[in-house]
């Protein structure tokens, strides 16, 4: 299964980062308050991210990477190649 990491950008400019094998019914999950606590006291404004050939395990253990990153660190990976965000409409 093709699994992805994901970051979306939420209301109050908080970065959340997830993984998936779907991503646009995971961002519509998290709009109906459904799945991650996260999202109960922030709305998610839009999707920012998407790294895509992974398994579950290797998605994990990026999804970890990712979070661990200072914030300025996830910007510059939001402007990097490897983010094909483009390849997801919501």
């Amino acid at each position: 299964m093709n699994w992805q990491v994901y970051i979306i950008l939420c209301t109050d400019d908080t970065l959340y980062t997830g993984i998936t094998v779907d991503v646009a019914r995971r961002f519509s999950q998290h709009g109906d308050k459904q799945g991650a606590k996260y999202f109960r006291g922030r709305q998610p404004k839009q999707l920012v991210y998407v790294e895509t050939g992974h398994d579950r395990s290797t998605a994990s253990k990026r999804e970890i990477v990712i979070k661990k990153l200072p914030r300025l660190e996830k910007f510059r990976l939001l402007a990097s190649e490897i983010n094909k965000v483009g390849d997801f409409p919501l």
